[in-house]
């Protein structure tokens, strides 16, 4: 089954832009597994918010998270880089993953239900409080969870495919063996302290070597979902993602050696 689901997502990634019409491509999708009763998700109810959800409380009975990153192609992540506000590229590449991932869980949906397993679909975003700005479910904390990557400096997962992307999860009854968390860190300013370009590139002022201020954060992207109201509801920003060693590889695999 499990290799029915990495063909599956494989699949209808490489071929969502052709059949949606998207102005997004993105390259091949990273995936991993976590057990629904792995320890760390006590944890996020102190990392993220104390009302932080388990996955058996949207799926009694759960037994896998099934988590995937789905990376933007280079010319997304280069079009971020230069000015204040995020480009056309970024916002678009925003919006259109977020769908892309609703019908990808839809289609991932059909097929385990059609194989006798229950799945419970998660929003691939906006569902945080407005005004603490946190999640009751965090997709980058399940992902770590699961093994996708390390978080940088920047609050971001960092993936072997880098951070600019999305991230979309799903919880099934369907067993799957876990996949093993890296233990050594992505982040090369968590390595050795050589890298804190994230800081610099953040154009609000709300991320710090020691602090980040989400409400200056969010600030921004607001602004940005105003510049691209006619697209769609674009409240993303991205600029700490981009023009960085992390952007669209893990840095320590080339910088330090294959990571092991």
């Amino acid at each position: 089954m499990r290799d029915d689901i990495e063909k599956l997502i494989i699949r209808f990634v490489a071929e969502y832009p052709q059949k949606a019409g998207s102005e997004t491509v993105w390259k091949k999708p990273l995936i991993a597994y976590a057990a629904a009763d792995d320890e760390l998700f006590l944890s996020l109810r102190k990392v993220v918010s104390p009302s932080h959800a388990l996955p058996g409380d949207f799926l009694p009975g759960a037994k896998t998270v099934i988590a995937y990153f789905l990376p933007f192609v280079d010319t997304v992540s280069k079009s971020n880089v230069p000015g204040r506000e995020c480009s056309r590229e970024w916002a678009i590449a925003y919006i259109e993953t977020n769908q892309l991932i609703f019908d990808l869980n839809a289609s991932l949906q059909k097929l385990l239900c059609d194989a006798g397993y229950r799945t419970v679909i998660l929003p691939a975003t906006h569902n945080f409080d407005p005004d603490k700005l946190m999640s009751d479910w965090s997709h980058r904390h399940v992902a770590y969870i699961a093994g996708l990557g390390r978080f940088g400096l920047n609050n971001m997962l960092i993936t072997d495919g880098g951070c600019c992307g999305r991230i979309g999860t799903l919880i099934t009854d369907l067993e799957v063996e876990p996949t093993k968390r890296p233990k050594r860190e992505f982040c090369l300013f968590k390595l050795d302290s050589r890298c804190a370009r994230c800081v610099a590139r953040c154009v609000n002022g709300a991320l710090q070597i020691n602090q980040y201020d989400r409400h200056r954060c969010y600030e921004m992207c607001l602004l940005n979902a105003a510049s691209y109201s006619s697209v769609g509801l674009a409240d993303v920003c991205g600029k700490c993602l981009v023009g960085v060693p992390c952007a669209t590889s893990n840095p320590a695999n080339t910088s330090q050696g294959e990571f092991k």
